[in-house]
């Protein structure tokens, strides 16, 4: 079962729904048949089991009862944060049971359980809330695994607890919702926390297509200290006259000389001199600092490219995006 992207419930109906963290993880159905073993699946269907050994004494927890889990694999970073960058040096190993168990040693993951569609028999009719209490009351709560709490009502409060936290954002679900697989439901809605901060912009892409001519993406920049330092591209969020407006814009201010320090290997790149500030959204920074899913908000011709708005948060890690 999928949610649909979305906002608050109206404060009316508040208590009708549940608020759980949105996690920043591998999406799993977690099978366990009652023989002590454990099967975990993808979205995609896919067996990944191989990929997380540490999960596989999980299959004992509940004896002979057969049970279909549903939960995130996470990989948390050194505040206990989901960290997606992390988790990237796990998933794809379920053909490499060695290397597998090596990286297990080194940087376990953390399994998060928050639905049950199976206990001894199917459960999908059932509504959120009594399979909610059903899960809880199996306390899967292990070393790799836990079942964390879902919060009754008190929405808002959530969402900006989720936001004063660094977290990806809240997940909200109908309590009288029954369990459909497959559905990307209105009954589950997700929401999440998106940050926006001004950047400079140091060169483009020509598009392809209907693109032909136009910028296809931007790349973007932010201060750090003396030099710029490449943030990443953003290929979204404009219409069809904004981004013929950044075309004439860019040419006008080409030049043959990369800004970014160091030089990002961009296929086709076409550099400018740093002079357009724009303000983008995004959601979270990988650890090398490049922004992840950007989309282009505005320019701001209110701002000086020399304006400290153009900066890099100074908690970001100032490294090559190429390492």
């Amino acid at each position: 079962m999928l949610a649909t992207p979305g906002l608050l419930p109206p404060a009316a109906q508040d208590a009708q729904w549940a608020y759980e963290t949105k996690q920043d993880g591998q999406r799993v159905l977690v099978y366990l048949p009652g023989d002590g073993s454990v099967l975990l699946r993808a979205r995609s269907g896919e067996d990944i089991t191989g990929a997380y050994p540490e999960l596989l004494p999980l299959g004992a927890e509940l004896g002979t009862t057969p049970a279909i889990l549903d939960g995130e694999v996470l990989a948390l970073d050194e505040q206990g944060r989901a960290d997606f960058q992390l988790l990237q040096g796990r998933m794809g190993l379920a053909q490499s049971p060695a290397l597998a168990v090596r990286r297990a040693a080194e940087a376990p993951v953390h399994l998060v359980l928050f639905d049950l569609p199976h206990l001894g028999q199917p459960l999908l009719t059932l509504p959120y809330v009594r399979r909610r209490a059903a899960l809880e009351r199996l306390g899967l709560d292990g070393p790799y695994w836990s079942t964390p709490a879902a919060l009754t009502g008190h929405g808002a409060q959530a969402l900006r607890a989720t936001r004063e936290h660094g977290l990806e954002g809240l997940v909200c679900k109908r309590l009288d919702s029954g369990y459909e697989p497959g559905v990307r439901s209105r009954a589950w809605i997700k929401i999440r926390n998106l940050r926006s901060e001004d950047v400079l912009v140091g060169g483009w892409v020509p598009g392809k297509g209907r693109l032909t001519g136009l910028p296809g993406a931007v790349l973007v920049g932010q201060r750090a200290g003396d030099r710029l330092a490449y943030v990443g591209n953003v290929g979204t969020g404009w219409s069809e006259a904004e981004r013929a407006e950044l075309a004439v814009l860019l040419r006008a201010a080409g030049t043959d000389t990369c800004p970014f320090d160091p030089v990002p290997s961009v296929a086709g790149a076409r550099w400018v001199v740093p002079r357009l500030v724009g303000e983008v959204r995004y959601s979270s920074r990988t650890r090398a600092g490049m922004l992840r899913q950007p989309s282009w908000l505005r320019l701001r011709p209110d701002l000086a490219p020399e304006e400290s708005a153009a900066d890099l948060p100074e908690d970001t890690p100032q490294e090559s995006p190429d390492r």
